[in-house]
């Protein structure tokens, strides 16, 4: 066994509010205390690391995440401050000159906030590629542009839902080029990127992330090899869920903790996907149905029957009214207790009701949110208003109704859709654009630490208590105690991220 002492620091969230140092003892938090009372009290420290004054707390769990897709936006084409169609172009131009005729794969444009209010089109990247195999992911990766010599190579997106002459595709037809996109992509190219994603998590303080894999996301063997790369090199815990209904076999088989995840209710409100009761605001459609409320009732029942988290993706009203409905059904058919004890998980939950709200918290269910999205889109001229408008934008991510309610909250980026970065997303919950949705710091960082390791089933870790998995975060901040978290100040720094008692990131 090896012991080590952590002193000299300020310590948040632990049993002891006067704590100065900590005690690991190989994997596990062994004991809190002041520096004195460690020197005096434990005569079998084998390693004794200087805070300095830092600041210790338990490691940040992101709830949401698709690493290949994260960490191929980390080393490829960033297009997230893109501007314009125009500038989009110039930026493809060049990157495809320097990448020398390979695939490429750019993420995160959001033409809502450009003066030309589309993307380019598919002739548009034909012509600044010369040709070239081009995939080119929405900010919110529900859609795409495809250039013509990637819709050649997936000749069936033409015949399928969501298909536009343009190149911008929705749907199954984005779902069938994105698997053909990322079929052109190596092996050693996919680890490559996982393993991008997990230091950029570990560098920011992250000691555990959830990873949302599925066939129309990332395919089963990107999914198992990111699960051992994790368990067998340094970095943050990775704990997977498989996207895929009917039950929890192929989940289990595939050694996922659950058969929930990015189970797709339905899409997202930038991309006019989200299944809304009311047409969009700037679009005569209602979005996007891919279950029904008998597939998730199915589905929930079949997962509550052998105690597997079931769990869905579901952004509009109109998908939350079916979810609603399966899950009542499901109790109708299984029982309160059987589906309750079963810790069911929903992602994103953006546009939930009073109604809603009282019955996920009757059964216990998890709301995975992402307090980035509010950020980046919310507040009273974003992108909420102009594909909704006022009044209904003004309803989404009621964080504050949720957890008065008492639906346990779990925090996340869903990255590559928003960056990894949990201070700011700690910061997001706590500075929500519609005042009366937020929520208190405390219950932002616990959402985004013990709430995490709840949404995966684990009722002890998250926070600094003798007996509890040693991940922490050592962070260098302003000023002693916990951050302030105002707009315009600086997020603390990530010095050191240690998980099950091993440091996986060091600050130079």
């Amino acid at each position: 066994m090896t012991t080590t002492l952590f002193a000299g620091g300020h310590l948040f969230g632990g049993a002891d509010p006067a704590a100065t140092a900590l005690v690991v003892d190989d994997d596990r938090i062994a004991w809190l205390g002041t520096d004195h009372a460690a020197h005096a009290h434990r005569d079998d420290i084998d390693y004794v690391v200087q805070l300095d004054g830092a600041m210790v707390t338990a490691a940040f769990v992101d709830a949401h995440v698709h690493t290949t897709s994260t960490g191929l936006a980390l080393t490829g084409l960033d297009l997230s401050t893109t501007t314009s169609v125009d500038d989009l172009l110039q930026r493809l131009a060049a990157h495809c000159r320097a990448s020398r005729g390979g695939v490429i794969l750019g993420h995160g444009w959001d033409e809502s906030s450009w003066p030309d209010r589309r993307p380019p089109t598919r002739q548009e990247i034909d012509r600044a590629t010369y040709g070239s195999v081009v995939y080119l992911s929405r900010v919110d990766v529900h859609s795409c542009v495809a250039s013509s010599a990637l819709l050649a190579i997936a000749p069936d997106a033409k015949n399928q839902a969501g298909f536009d002459e343009s190149g911008w595709l929705k749907q199954a037809a984005h779902h069938t080029v994105r698997a053909a996109a990322f079929e052109s992509i190596t092996p050693d190219q996919t680890s490559a990127a996982q393993r991008s994603a997990l230091h950029e998590a570990a560098s920011l303080g992250v000691g555990m992330l959830h990873e949302l894999g599925g066939p129309d996301i990332s395919g089963a063997d990107d999914f198992q090899n990111l699960l051992a790369l994790a368990a067998d090199e340094p970095g943050p815990e990775v704990v997977g869920y498989w996207g895929v209904g009917g039950g929890p076999d192929e989940a289990m088989t595939l050694g996922a903790r659950g058969a929930a995840g990015d189970l797709f209710v339905d899409g997202a409100i930038g991309s006019r996907t989200a299944l809304l009761r009311e047409p969009y605001n700037d679009e005569a459609t209602r979005g996007a149905l891919y279950l029904t409320a008998a597939e998730i009732r199915d589905h929930i029942i079949a997962c509550s029957l052998q105690q597997v988290q079931a769990g869905f993706h579901v952004i509009g009203d109109g998908a939350m009214d079916l979810i609603a409905a399966g899950f009542s059904e499901a109790v109708d058919q299984a029982g309160i207790d059987l589906v309750r004890q079963a810790r069911h998980r929903l992602e994103h939950v953006e546009m939930v009701d009073e109604n809603h709200i009282a019955l996920f918290a009757r059964l216990g269910v998890v709301a995975s949110v992402q307090p980035m999205f509010d950020a980046l889109w919310g507040g009273d001229s974003g992108m909420y208003v102009s594909r909704l408008g006022s009044d209904r934008a003004a309803t989404l991510n009621p964080f504050a109704a949720m957890s008065a309610a008492g639906i346990p909250l779990a925090l996340g980026s869903d990255a590559p859709v928003t960056p990894l970065g949990p201070w700011a997303a700690v910061r997001a919950a706590v500075h929500h654009q519609t005042p009366e949705h937020h929520i208190s710091a405390r219950e932002a960082f616990n959402a985004h630490t013990r709430g995490g390791w709840h949404a995966a089933g684990l009722d002890v870790g998250g926070d600094l208590t003798p007996g509890a998995p040693a991940n922490l975060a050592i962070w260098q901040v302003a000023e002693p105690g916990f951050p302030t978290l105002d707009p315009d100040s600086p997020l603390p720094t990530c010095l050191r991220t240690v998980v099950r008692g091993s440091t996986v990131f060091l600050r130079d």
